[in-house]
């Protein structure tokens, strides 16, 4: 296995710069900068401090593409906290790391998500319960259970639950946006 070219890999996935790397790992640019060229060898805990910030866990990260978990249930989810929405789930712990990030969002009545800002990206979205004001740019569209939308994230927008109860919508980002 090549190390310094797997975690090139997973730093440009992550759209990070090797200083960035550096900073978010405690350790220095130039040694991220050896390690990705392979001329420096690692030891676990800097491997686990850089891993970490790029989402990957040491198991996945030395296995084989063919051995890596690609169905995820409600245990590996992770919460978001502090969206101002009653949950926001990452429903794949990795999809940070990945060129899309799916999520779940449940939003009681009147609450908002957003605005998010523009991105480079896409957003796909399909409403599983309620009905769902969609907002992109000065555009407003509603999506009732059932409806999907998909859109250039080249102007801001937000998502609104204008159910009279909690509506549900699966969230997918490109590239990672949460």
């Amino acid at each position: 296995m090549d190390i310094g070219k797997r975690i090139k890999e997973l730093r440009l996935a992550n759209q990070l710069t090797q200083d960035e790397l550096a900073v978010r790992s405690d350790l220095t640019a130039a040694f991220i900068s050896l390690l990705e060229s392979n001329k420096s060898s690692v030891s676990i805990e800097y491997l686990t401090k850089v891993l970490t910030v790029l989402g990957e866990s040491l198991s996945d990260f030395f296995s084989p593409d063919d051995k890596k978990t690609y169905v995820f249930g409600k245990k590996d989810r992770v919460e978001i906290q502090d969206q101002g929405i009653d949950k926001f789930e990452l429903l794949n712990p990795t999809s940070t790391t990945r060129a899309m990030e799916p999520s779940r969002l449940v939003i009681a009545q009147n609450q908002k998500v957003g605005p998010i800002k523009p991105h480079s990206g896409e957003v796909v979205g399909y409403i599983i319960k309620g009905r769902v004001l969609t907002c992109l740019g000065k555009r407003q569209s509603i999506a009732k259970a059932g409806c999907c939308f998909q859109f250039k994230a080249d102007k801001s927008y937000s998502f609104v639950n204008i159910s009279k109860a909690t509506a549900e919508l699966l969230l997918i980002t490109w590239p990672p946006q949460f």
